[in-house]
């Protein structure tokens, strides 16, 4: 099969924004995209007919059932469009026969977004706007810091992990980089450094790794005591890396200076729905946005139209390259 000839891809949990890029790029590929903005289930998958490959969003679980279902219909491949795997159990998947991949996408989306992260928890934005909302036009109680001044730690040093080390190199600042992998050319003024010392020695904590089995609560109850009173913690990568329930008490207590979060554990089903007349059933995330020294916002540090454009035509390529070495399965 080349890319000339027409394949037909299935596209589940397509919202309108994509549909626009799937429509735009895939006749030039030579695809044939069934799209749906229904997540993909168990009881859909008849969608999938005639497709090896599909392509999902990463806003819900892919069930075991509905990866046996997507199987049974003759899926072999998965592009999930998103850098995480985490709603995908990838194994058991690769046990029944699908392959599972990822898509790349432009690090600068997460990158921008978490230095925007920074700069608006170390000027206490939350505050600011919203007072200056209510036409309260008083300075702040607590002064800003300037990022210069500062020490920050990278945990995570892949693709969006080196985009905002290479950022900070622009502020001047001290950076101190943990990766379990090397780090290949950290740069000037930073150093690599185990994980507690990081912890220890930062001002502040920007969260850049896979969520695994083994980071599921990488900053739990006793790591997030070690961070130095005062110091701010950003999260634009999963939810999960994080102990909730730790990070709101210690938030509440006052000693971390605050926690800048495109992520939450517990996300899924609330963002990206619009829940104003609906009760919100996370006490965790509630708490969250209760708290004047915690910033939420809601999973959105990827979506940029470039990195929009690049998941999408990555997706559709990779379902490509997998159907060309599968020709004759």
């Amino acid at each position: 099969m080349t890319h000339r000839e027409t394949t037909r891809i299935t596209v589940y949990g397509c919202g309108p924004d994509e549909a626009v890029l799937f429509r735009e790029l895939a006749p030039g590929l030579g695809v044939r995209p069934v799209i749906t903005d229904v997540p993909v289930s168990e009881n859909n998958t008849e969608l999938a007919a005639g497709s090896r490959c599909v392509s999902v969003d990463h806003k819900t679980l892919v069930t075991h059932a509905a990866l046996r279902a997507l199987r049974r219909t003759g899926v072999q491949y998965v592009s999930t469009r998103s850098i995480g795997c985490n709603h995908i159990d990838v194994e058991y998947a690769e046990s029944i026969g699908i392959l599972v991949e990822n898509v790349s996408y432009s690090p600068d989306s997460v990158a921008d977004y978490t230095l925007m992260l920074m700069l608006m928890a170390l000027r206490d934005a939350k505050a600011v706007v919203r007072r200056t909302d209510m036409h309260d036009y008083r300075l702040s109680e607590a002064r800003g810091r300037e990022l210069r001044d500062l020490t920050v730690g990278v945990i995570g040093t892949g693709r969006i992990g080196a985009a905002v080390m290479d950022r900070l190199r622009g502020f001047g600042c001290r950076v101190l980089a943990h990766d379990k992998r090397p780090v290949d050319r950290p740069g000037p003024r930073v150093e690599r450094v185990a994980l507690d010392e990081l912890l220890r020695r930062s001002d502040l904590v920007t969260l850049h790794a896979p969520l695994t089995a083994a980071t599921h609560h990488l900053l739990d109850r006793r790591r997030l005591a070690q961070l130095k009173d005062g110091a701010l913690i950003v999260n634009t990568a999963r939810g999960g890396l994080i102990d909730t329930e730790a990070l709101v008490q210690e938030l509440e207590s006052g000693r971390l200076g605050g926690a800048a979060l495109d992520v939450v554990e517990g996300e899924e089903g609330v963002f990206y729905a619009d829940c104003r007349d609906e009760p919100m059933e996370s006490k965790a995330l509630l708490r969250l946005q209760e708290l004047p020294n915690a910033l939420i916002t809601p999973h959105t540090a990827y979506y940029t139209d470039h990195a929009l454009r690049d998941i999408v035509r990555n997706s559709l390529t990779n379902c490509l390259t997998f159907e060309s070495g599968n020709q004759h399965a």
